[in-house]
């Protein structure tokens, strides 16, 4: 479990902060300014941002699922792959704007941690 802990971890750290700055380098120069102004960005840099702040909602659950199953041992380890596979799916359907596939995906990840919810009553 502590493996996918991790790999939950490094999406984040690249949804929340690498994607985006890799996204949004024609706009470098607004980061080193004093951003007194708002900077135009991408529609693919808009959704980006919105996923992002959507993987922020659940990170807390997912991560305080894992680390109860690891403290309980209970192997939910499939569970959290599933829940970690939906969320980069959920990543690249939202930034390619398939709405559709993104929803599936985004209900998938909350029948994902139900499921482990579950399992640790």
């Amino acid at each position: 479990m502590s493996d996918i802990i991790l790999y939950v971890l490094a999406l984040t750290l690249f949804q929340i902060w690498l994607l985006p700055m890799a996204v949004n380098l024609k706009n470098s120069a607004y980061l080193l300014s004093n951003r007194d102004e708002e900077v135009e960005t991408s529609v693919t840099f808009q959704r980006i941002k919105r996923a992002a702040a959507n993987l922020q909602e659940t990170l807390p659950i997912f991560l305080t699922l894992a680390l109860l199953s690891m403290i309980m041992g209970v192997d939910m380890t499939q569970a959290a792959t599933a829940w970690l596979a939906l969320r980069v799916i959920h990543l690249a359907c939202y930034s390619f704007g398939f709405a559709m596939l993104r929803s599936l995906s985004w209900v998938g990840s909350v029948i994902a941690l139900i499921y482990m919810a579950l399992q640790l009553v």
